[in-house]
């Protein structure tokens, strides 16, 4: 009988099978590059039309433009099953970015031929470093008109470079970074190649050919050994009519079974005995069962109702746990309670009115969204009705918010803070690295307004028309930044950013210069209103809108808030004249979606959100109490 293979020579044990994560910026390509390892391995089959980005299944997703949820799919290619997980490129979802590294053995970085690397190219793939995978660095979008491969592929080895010395990984490491495999590559096109194509041009090959030898070559096989005890790592959640929750694993050593009995190890480190009674395999874009997995695999398992993420599957005679997935902290967070207004549950306006209204049931789903979203906390508050919900950053929480509208419910939502902490007695905040690409004429207003949201400026980078700039800025100070952004650059500039870490907190900062025009009444708003008012501000109702007193019906020209009558009717006389009823044309109101509405947002003020409507009321609406907690906050006892 020969003896057993020491542990040492059992780490490479399938060579059949690659688990690797695409990460990149926003738009830089991802689910569109796994589109075309998907249609060129033959997974859509040859009478099936496929859906463009057809990971990005959820509606926001789609509307957005960008990817939510990590999602994975299986890809077979010349005998071998490839693992692909689309992570997402948003900084505010890093939590799925995290739990998509932690299910596989290496990394695709995508790169825009034209952006380069940008913030949160630096966030998805410092995670990467951290986690010591090896990295394979696409060039995508080589066909842009202003394509620049040559010094992308330059600038991204030196963040790569410049990452490593910050983590501390070490020489050897380092020196392997300069040897990284380059692929150039046009998703939207289905090709890539190793050689470098001329700017502006698709990659000369047949197809993702050489994407795929390098993806074989660069990325090792999982080295994790069959033949130990069994220990498998929750690392993501769905479910199923038939099948319930369903917990998708990282088999981390060992083999799993349908129907076999093994140890749950859960947070609170209580073991339990429990039965798996369904386990499936993906296979292109469906799971299908499967009788057996071994060390490697990344599976989906049904019969643990309570199953969270970060759990461990381990055998029955040695339940060992694995480390929970840790993520960052929060940053941002918002206040979530029951529609309060006088127009809660009702149909105003031809609007659908929401039907889900408690704070029992406001409660149950924030419950139930701990339960998916690692990156997300809920904590009470002073009021029974409301909860402080605390994300990595704006769009996370609006995602959320615009998902529990969808689902029918009546929401209050308080203007976005930021989660602060005391390091060494002295308060210390969140800090975002912000990079801005616009026309050079728009510099010094963009100056003008970083500088007044105390703003550091750390690099500047001319280019023939535009120019990029690079800033450290509170976090505070990006809250509302993006439509004052937009407004001054005339719509013409880009912005992104990406966490930075805590620095001490540098004192008020006055974001907004604008007050608001603050309903004084209820009723439905009036033509004639409308028009005397026009030259005090910009209103966000139209004529016929049902309004309520405390509600902001627009934005004052001031920086004070103005109580109007926007209900006031026109008084009819006898008296009439040749000029008295001419043609007055009225400007048509501005809208504001929920992103825009919690961005407009004063400290005193919040929104109202339904499954019809999204409005910015005052948090007290009573116009005395108001007046009254103004006095107390400029004369304190």
């Amino acid at each position: 009988m020969p003896t057993q293979a020491p542990d040492r020579l059992r780490t490479v044990v399938r060579t059949d099978l690659r688990n690797v994560a695409i990460v990149a910026h926003v738009d830089h390509g991802k689910t569109t590059l796994v589109d075309a390892m998907l249609r060129q391995s033959g997974a859509f089959g040859e009478r099936t039309e496929p859906l463009d980005r057809v990971l990005d299944s959820g509606d926001l997703e789609r509307e957005k433009g960008i990817t939510i949820l990590a999602k994975h799919t299986a890809i077979s290619h010349g005998g071998m099953t490839i693992n692909v997980v689309d992570t997402p490129g948003h900084a505010d979802f890093g939590g799925e970015v995290e739990r998509g590294l932690s299910m596989v053995d290496g990394v695709l970085l995508l790169v825009d031929a034209s952006e380069g690397p940008l913030p949160q190219t630096r966030f998805v793939l410092r995670k990467a470093l951290s986690a010591h995978l090896p990295v394979v660095l696409v060039v995508n979008k080589t066909d842009r008109a202003d394509a620049r491969c040559e010094e992308v592929v330059d600038e991204s080895l030196e963040l790569l470079l410049e990452l490593a010395d910050e983590l501390q990984l070490g020489e050897d490491v380092t020196a392997n970074l300069l040897d990284l495999p380059v692929v150039y590559a046009s998703a939207r096109a289905g090709k890539a190649s190793r050689q470098r194509p001329q700017d502006g041009t698709v990659p000369d090959a047949d197809g993702l050919e050489a994407l795929f030898e390098v993806l074989t070559a660069a990325v090792p096989p999982p080295a994790d050994n069959p033949d130990e005890p069994l220990r498998a790592h929750v690392t993501n959640l769905d479910a199923t009519s038939y099948l319930g929750r369903i917990g998708l694993c990282r088999v981390r050593a060992g083999r799993l079974y349908r129907g076999q009995t093994v140890a749950w190890c859960r947070a609170d480190g209580s073991i339990q005995s429990v039965k798996i009674t369904e386990l499936l395999r993906t296979q292109a874009l469906t799971r299908e069962p499967t009788d057996s997995a071994e060390a490697g695999d990344l599976v989906a398992v049904a019969g643990i109702p309570e199953l969270m993420i970060g759990d461990t599957l381990a055998a029955l005679d040695d339940p060992r746990p694995l480390p929970r997935i840790e993520v960052d902290e929060p940053a941002i967070s918002v206040t979530i309670g029951i529609n309060t207004s006088p127009l809660a549950g009702r149909s105003a306006n031809g609007e659908h009115p929401g039907t889900k209204l408690t704070a029992r049931l406001v409660r149950g789903r924030l419950d139930a969204e701990l339960v998916g979203n690692v990156s997300l906390r809920v904590l009470p508050t002073e009021r029974p009705d409301a909860w402080e919900v605390q994300g990595r950053g704006e769009l996370a929480l609006a995602v959320l918010v615009e998902t529990m509208r969808r689902e029918g419910f009546e929401l209050t939502v308080g203007k976005p803070e930021v989660v602060t902490r005391t390091v060494d007695g002295k308060l210390h905040e969140p800090y975002e690295r912000l990079s801005v690409d616009v026309p050079t004429e728009h510099l010094g207003a963009i100056t003008q307004l970083l500088a007044a949201r105390k703003g550091e400026l750390i690099q500047m980078t001319h280019g023939e028309h535009r120019v990029r700039v690079d800033y450290t800025v509170p976090s505070r100070g990006l809250i509302g930044f993006r439509t004052e952004f937009l407004t001054v650059t005339r719509g013409s500039g880009i912005a992104n950013h990406v966490f930075d870490g805590y620095r001490p907190w540098v004192g008020e900062l006055r974001t907004r210069r604008t007050g608001s025009l603050v309903s004084d009444r209820s009723g439905p708003v009036t033509t004639y209103a409308c028009l005397q008012l026009a030259d005090r501000g910009t209103l966000f109702v139209a004529p016929g809108t049902q309004v309520y007193a405390g509600m902001v019906v627009g934005e004052h020209t001031r920086g004070d808030d103005l109580e109007i009558n926007i209900t006031r009717e026109k008084k009819l006389t006898n008296v009439r004249s040749s000029t008295g009823d001419e043609l007055e044309r009225l400007t048509p109101p501005t809208l504001l979606n929920l992103e825009q509405a919690l961005e407009f947002c004063a400290p005193d003020e919040c929104v109202e959100i339904t499954p019809g409507a999204v409005r910015v009321r005052k948090t007290e609406l009573d116009a005395h109490l108001r007046a009254r907690a103004r006095a107390r906050a400029r004369n304190p006892r």
